[in-house]
């Protein structure tokens, strides 16, 4: 069963269509890896499923609830809009930390911000929020960073920095884990203990959206591969064999060309 249901989502910036009537439903627990050139609308995409730009056209539906529907005029609240953007976890490419905190306190801020609006808070403030640091611990230490909790992201690597973001992700327990070329700010050598992580949640069977440029790990971790070209879903399939045996012409040419590189 879909855990995710995508609808004829277009978006335009002016008189600029960037995202075609794009559809597809993501099941529970896997994973698919968006790919194409720069300027294809991937992260276009992304960013209308996470609330961060509003669709011109379409509907988005987690759980059979349509949360986004372009075609509604109302103004959603600050409130309404954070419950329905919780449905997802969003990885940057450049990481996004907080400076002046630490890595742990980078994981569980988000985690205390929300917890400070239920109604039980005052009550059990402190069990709360030793909850949530021991929480936090877990994730970094799943990370491989159980030993760097108290370091500040510019005493971390860009390999590092992004296993923090993608601890903070995780944090808020999302339905889906969004990942929006994770890997093109680090250096080689550090761009495979991120992907090493990633390849580890996909194991557990988290529910992911992967918008990479690596090809070789999209065909050998996603379920399923979308090829956009010019803001439309050229091609989707299982992953090896969209990437190995490509039908569509235009996905035959991207990948012949990424390959020459």
């Amino acid at each position: 069963m879909a855990i995710l249901s995508v609808k004829n989502i277009s978006k335009s910036f002016d008189s600029t269509e960037v995202l075609k009537d794009v559809s597809f439903d993501l099941d529970a627990g896997e994973t698919i890896a968006i790919i194409g050139s720069s300027g294809s609308g991937k992260t276009t995409l992304l960013r209308c499923l996470t609330f961060l730009e509003k669709p011109t056209t379409g509907t988005v539906a987690v759980r059979d609830e349509v949360i986004i529907d372009a075609a509604d005029t109302t103004k959603l609240g600050d409130e309404l809009i954070r419950e329905r953007r919780s449905h997802f976890g969003f990885v940057f490419q450049s990481f996004n930390l907080f400076p002046q905190y630490s890595a742990l306190r980078n994981v569980t801020l988000a985690r205390e911000l929300q917890a400070k609006e239920q109604p039980d808070f005052k009550a059990n403030r402190k069990a709360i929020l030793e909850e949530i640091e021991n929480e936090g611990r877990e994730l970094l230490a799943m990370m491989g960073l159980a030993d760097r909790a108290d370091y500040y992201p510019h005493q971390l690597s860009g390999g590092q920095q992004q296993r923090v973001a993608i601890a903070r992700a995780l944090a808020l327990k999302p339905d889906i884990l969004c990942f929006d070329e994770p890997t093109s700010a680090l250096d080689p050598e550090l761009t495979g203990e991120v992907l090493k992580v990633i390849r580890s949640l996909a194991d557990q069977k988290t529910t992911m959206i992967i918008v990479t440029h690596e090809m070789a790990f999209a065909r050998d971790v996603a379920d399923r591969v979308i090829f956009m070209d010019g803001g439309v879903v050229i091609e989707q399939g299982p992953a090896k064999e969209v990437i190995d045996n490509p039908q569509n012409e235009r996905t035959r040419h991207f990948l012949a060309r990424y390959n020459e590189h």
